[in-house]
């Protein structure tokens, strides 16, 4: 009789240990008792910051027991629609969108809602109005690093404003926060602008035909990212002018940080790819498990120069 009792306890406390253990690991799956599984397409695993946010979604994935499928758009807002299209019939239960292009990009939201799938667009925007969205105002930090320059040059002179890649949100919220703070400024003047597609060897290319065509006319250089801006730096130097050239980009990626520290790059505005990705995931799991979520969580751009640095690194 003892043994008998003795043996229902054992048993008790092995179906007790493993109901506690099915309940931590049910914490992240999807109502059949799946593991959630999230799709995730980003803009291009080519640049830096995208692959900074993608790391750090992976990193919160991990963390909450998720399933993560990532593929890369390489730019191209097709293949982005192909790539939602194809989740949808994967039917994963939310899906993490990079955006290529503002127009181009959204009918893949509107594929996603129309299948009953979240859709979560992470840095960047679609006309579209996805499930939610994580990321920053980028109006905001082009107004952050404009008011740098115009201090920088006493509110006068000869700016050239490199730009991203044409149709994305950033591109035009960069340009559009950028002329907000130049018309506070009417002796500063645009003298040029023009795309660098966001990449570090086509901006060096950029800036070496300006160096051609504006020589010693051009007094600050505004980079839409940090890549076009190490670019611009590079080609200055090469000609013998990044000491007559105030220079300012955006992202704050690590190579931008080792420039500013050695007086190459004069600023660079901090946007936090840690938190957006984290954010992104965080944000899915939610709307997934009927949680109630943010709609939109802006993440704060901040100035950096030479005097600020030990914060960023």
């Amino acid at each position: 009789m003892k043994l008998l009792r003795r043996h229902g306890i054992i048993l008790l406390a092995s179906l007790l240990l493993t109901a506690c253990s099915q309940s931590s690991s049910d914490k992240n799956q999807s109502g059949d008792g799946q593991k959630l599984i999230v799709g995730a397409t980003m803009l291009s695993m080519q640049n830096e910051f995208i692959v900074n946010v993608h790391d750090e979604m992976e990193k919160k994935a991990q963390e909450m027991g998720v399933e993560l499928i990532t593929v890369d758009a390489e730019r191209s807002a097709l293949k982005q629609i192909e790539q939602v299209e194809s989740f949808i019939a994967q039917k994963v239960d939310v899906i993490i969108m990079n955006p290529c292009e503002v127009e181009a990009s959204s009918p893949a939201v509107t594929k996603a809602l129309a299948a009953n799938i979240p859709i979560v667009n992470v840095n960047s925007e679609t006309s579209a109005k996805p499930s939610a969205f994580v990321g920053s105002d980028d109006v905001e930090s082009a107004k952050i690093a404009l008011k740098f320059l115009a201090e920088k040059l006493g509110g006068k002179g000869n700016i050239l404003m490199m730009q991203g890649y044409m149709g994305q949100a950033a591109q035009i919220k960069r340009e559009q926060g950028a002329r907000e703070i130049l018309k506070q400024y009417p002796d500063l003047k645009l003298i040029a602008q023009q795309t660098a597609e966001w990449d570090r060897a086509k901006a060096m290319s950029l800036m070496e035909n300006w160096i051609q065509s504006y020589g010693s006319q051009v007094n600050a250089v505004f980079a839409q990212n940090d890549e076009m801006g190490l670019g611009a730096v590079k080609a200055l130097t090469a000609a013998g002018l990044k000491n007559k050239v105030i220079v300012v980009s955006i992202d704050a990626i690590p190579d931008a940080l080792q420039a500013v520290k050695k007086g190459e790059l004069d600023a660079t505005v901090f946007q936090n790819a840690q938190q957006q990705g984290a954010k992104a995931i965080e944000t899915a799991v939610k709307i997934a498990k009927k949680q109630p979520f943010d709609k939109e969580t802006l993440i704060p751009f901040q100035l950096v120069t030479k005097e600020n640095l030990a914060k960023f690194q």
